[in-house]
């Protein structure tokens, strides 16, 4: 399905309710397998969250996870404890091409039985659970914050629990600590103290508990982006959000500052709203090694303010649903803009002019079609496959018509 989107004003004081944080549900969805007395409510309607509930669930022995990588490497540590229990995941062909080897070398030193069916390194994969008692492993830092959190939410399962030395800079701390929390929060005593985390087996019963899911902060940055790119005075109202997030992307309050965009929170809502502010100067330099997800969002609201951006920290883009680095630069250049890229890092330079009537390739990548949106409001264009948004935001189109924007 193609989208073709123009508007020439946001409607203003509209409200969006956003479903539950993508990231937050795959990690209780799989606490919740293990420790089945918890409860979970907003939990997130994406593709993602339903593969994970429906894998989770499965007694077959195949689990096909499509696209979803967190399911990807949440499900491999997963099965990989489950005793005697033999499974092949698999996925997409984009999926086989998402490397898995770091988790899997890690894994297979506390004692997992996993094999590749393909390609070293890569799935689909061949699991038999066994019952792990190696507690130490040790791992790159910089690797992707997924590997760490899939051997963190298994860890108390293991009979001495799990001792995980990081070596070098750590990449995406937001998101390990978000993971430590919610283990804290069910009564899993952990510790991360310089590059070394640990996390004690569970030796007491867990509580029966209900754990509310706070809406999705990823999603909530293109709304940010659409007010950025609006008049002075339009605001909009997202919900249900805390000012103290778990989720690393809750910074967006602060880096839309600089495009002028003002955050209030009241009653588990944030108001948006454009304000007159002057820019200071017109290059925004940006580190997003601890969000990564929302560098597209932020590259598009740039280009559409005119703005100079650099942005490092981008390494973990490379082995996203695609290579997000490459697909920024195709599809912004097509738009006018000029965008130099490295392993880590995006420079856009400032420009005045948009081309119209553009359509934006998206790559079997949601972030990508939700990225371009807010652009409407400086151009006509198409978005390709358009549903793909319905891997993390299923109701995205829905909640854009409702705000004003003419789609067909």
């Amino acid at each position: 399905m193609d989208i073709s989107i123009q508007l020439s004003k946001l409607k203003n004081h509209q409200s969006v309710q956003i479903t539950g944080s993508k990231s937050e549900s795959n990690r209780l969805l799989l606490l919740q397998a293990l420790f089945p007395q918890i409860e979970i409510e907003n939990i997130s309607n994406s593709d993602d969250s339903v593969l994970m509930q429906r894998a989770l669930q499965s007694k077959d022995s195949l689990i096909d996870i499509h696209h979803a990588g967190t399911a990807m490497r949440f499900l491999t540590a997963y099965f990989s404890i489950q005793n005697e229990r033999e499974i092949t995941i698999t996925g997409s062909p984009r999926m086989k091409e998402r490397p898995i080897k770091i988790l899997v070398d890690a894994l297979k030193i506390l004692g997992a039985d996993i094999s590749y069916l393909e390609n070293d390194g890569f799935p689909p994969l061949k699991i038999v659970g066994e019952k792990l008692t190696v507690n130490k492993v040790t791992l790159e830092a910089n690797v992707s914050s997924q590997y760490i959190s899939a051997l963190l939410l298994i860890a108390s399962k293991l009979e001495n629990g799990l001792e995980l030395t990081l070596e070098g800079n750590i990449t995406s701390v937001p998101y390990i600590k978000m993971t430590l929390s919610l283990l804290d929060s069910i009564g899993i005593e952990t510790h991360f103290k310089g590059n070394v985390i640990k996390v004690k087996p569970a030796t007491k019963t867990i509580d029966k508990q209900i754990l509310v899911v706070e809406s999705d902060w990823s999603s909530a940055s293109y709304f940010y982006s659409l007010i950025a790119l609006s008049e002075v005075g339009t605001e909009i109202t997202i919900s249900s959000y805390k000012e103290k997030s778990l989720q690393g992307d809750s910074v967006l309050a602060t880096i839309y500052k600089s495009f002028g965009v003002k955050t209030s929170f009241s009653n588990q809502k944030i108001t948006l709203k454009k304000t007159d502010f002057i820019y200071s100067k017109s290059l925004v330099e940006l580190d997003l090694k601890n969000a990564p997800d929302i560098a597209q969002t932020i590259a598009v609201t740039a280009f559409g303010l005119g703005l100079e951006c650099d942005m490092i920290g981008l390494h973990t883009l490379k082995i996203k649903e695609t290579d997000r680095l490459v697909a920024l630069k195709t599809e912004l250049e097509k738009l006018g803009a000029n965008v130099i890229i490295t392993d880590a890092t995006l420079h856009l330079e400032s420009s005045k002019n948009i081309n119209t009537d553009i359509t934006i390739a998206t790559y079997n990548d949601h972030r990508m079609a939700m990225a371009f949106a807010p652009l409407g409001l400086k151009t006509p264009i198409k978005i390709e496959n358009a549903d793909v948004v319905s891997k993390s935001y299923p109701q995205f189109w829905e909640d854009f018509k409702a705000i004003g924007f003419h789609l067909k």
